[in-house]
């Protein structure tokens, strides 16, 4: 997987917001509400920086409410919604009223008032004509309560008929097979009502995605919530074969929106850029969708790919440590990281190799590289502060020597707790400053030596202020044995 996603960021050169195509047969998109931005202007931004082709917009909350709690009833309020998703590029793909999810619509006497208030925001929104209607407020006894049954598709019938005159179509969705909810569509008899697909009613019911989407019909699925339950993310899930999927949906000749809803890490629940970044990212990479390009190209040209494997890998763990690896924002960072080091590489290659001639030129290889690290080191910097804020680039300094200034700081505090605030603050500040230099350094155990010689003068100058760092550390040792910690 990673030597896909090398080649795929060695293709890419740029960034562009990605129009959506009326020729591309899958879009993916994100739902809003579970982006944590429902009916909210940052959802448009959010979705563009996961890199995908849209959203699927909410009504609003619905609880005992007459009506959804839906600002964008508001002409001038949709109007600038609507500027703002064509400006970056993104699409609604479709607009939920996932209200239903917990309301009963048999118990809504104003349901056709909903529908229309759902059908006029798709109108202001521009919206692809697909609606996300959950029947979950129906309970299960509708199934086998007949007279609850007839009202469900009684009801559904008005609906479609609607959604027929208005252009639209309403995707429904509940705990049933293909054989299940073709049955239903029967009974509904409308061709404005169709099934929104949801990957993980299938596997909670140990149902094959791929037969069942099969008998169902391309016809029978308006639009697919492409997810499953909260545990791993789709790239890491076994009971969702995604190539098996895709094989199935271009047999069928399927084409439409896959909406992530879920299939968060259960490790990292409420990282929002990381999950549904990771999971857009898997779907577009495997259904062979475009993915917007970094505006940062990988100076990757001439250099062996297994090599450059190696380094997208070790500056990933700076993009992890931000949450932002399956981002735009994200794949530059991952770039400038990687090509620090592949500069750093050349610099030293330079020198090794201007040495390798002759030993009389070392003086003059160490300068010329020192030069050239001096010149480069800033640089870096500026390049990281065009996405990161300056607690964010501490983080990739950070990650980029090992952690050591906070580990070695933390051990100075709990060896010595009697540190007056000026000494932990001069402390601090030498081992910023050898991190500045053990950044450039060649090796990893270069990297330690800087950070050695820093720790010198760090104890020089506690033995300087009055401590005794051999009665300080035994102590300390003392007291970790004591709370059953290790040396």
């Amino acid at each position: 997987m990673l030597r896909f996603y090398t080649v795929l960021l060695l293709l890419t050169t740029f960034l562009l917001p990605l129009p959506v195509s009326a020729q591309q047969r899958y879009h993916v998109g994100v739902c809003d509400w579970m982006v944590l931005k429902r009916q909210k202007l940052g959802e448009f931004a959010l979705a563009h920086e996961l890199g995908a082709d849209g959203v699927e917009l909410d009504m609003g909350g619905l609880g005992q409410r007459e009506m959804f709690d839906n600002k964008l009833r508001d002409e001038a309020e949709a109007r600038h919604f609507k500027g703002v998703a064509d400006s970056l590029g993104i699409a609604v793909g479709a607009v939920a009223m996932s209200g239903f999810y917990a309301q009963d619509l048999t118990k809504r006497d104003n349901y056709m008032e909903l529908v229309a208030d759902c059908f006029d925001t798709m109108d202001r929104m521009g919206s692809g004509p697909v609606v996300f209607l959950p029947l979950g407020g129906c309970g299960n006894d509708w199934a086998t309560d007949k007279a609850k049954r007839a009202e469900v598709v009684r009801r559904l019938h008005d609906i479609g008929e609607e959604a027929l005159r208005r252009g639209k179509r309403v995707g429904i969705d509940m705990p049933l097979d293909a054989k299940g909810n073709l049955k239903l569509l029967r009974d509904v008899k409308s061709e404005g009502i169709a099934i929104f697909y949801k990957w993980q009613t299938i596997v909670e019911n140990g149902w094959d995605i791929a037969k069942d989407m099969k008998a169902l019909g391309a016809k029978n699925i308006c639009a697919i919530h492409a997810s499953n339950s909260d545990r791993v993310w789709l790239r890491n899930d076994s009971t969702i074969d995604l190539l098996a999927i895709k094989r199935t949906l271009d047999n069928m000749q399927w084409q439409g929106w896959l909406f992530v809803e879920r299939s968060r890490d259960t490790s990292m629940v409420k990282n929002v850029r990381m999950n549904y970044g990771a999971n857009v990212h898997y779907l577009k990479e495997v259904l062979g969708l475009p993915y917007p390009t970094p505006q940062v190209a990988l100076d990757s040209a001439g250099r062996a790919l297994d090599y450059v494997e190696t380094i997208l890998k070790r500056s990933q763990k700076v993009t992890d440590e931000l949450g932002i690896t399956y981002t735009v924002e994200g794949r530059n960072v991952l770039n400038i990281v990687a090509n620090r080091y592949f500069r750093l590489n050349d610099i030293y290659a330079e020198r090794d190799s201007l040495i390798a001639k002759s030993k009389s030129n070392r003086q003059i290889a160490e300068a010329q590289a020192d030069s050239k690290l001096y010149r480069s080191h800033f640089g870096f910097e500026a390049d990281l502060s065009k996405y990161l804020s300056p607690s964010q680039i501490e983080t990739v300094k950070d990650v980029m020597t090992f952690n050591v200034v906070k580990v070695t700081y933390d051990a100075q505090l709990d060896m010595i707790p009697t540190l007056k605030e000026e000494e932990k603050q001069q402390i601090l500040a030498w081992l910023k400053e050898a991190r500045e230099l053990a950044i450039d350094a060649e090796s990893s155990k270069k990297k330690h030596e800087v950070f050695g010689k820093y720790k010198g003068r760090i104890n020089n100058y506690l033995s300087a202020r009055g401590y005794d760092l051999v009665k300080e550390r035994e102590a300390w040792y003392e007291r970790i044995k004591a709370r059953g910690g290790k040396l």
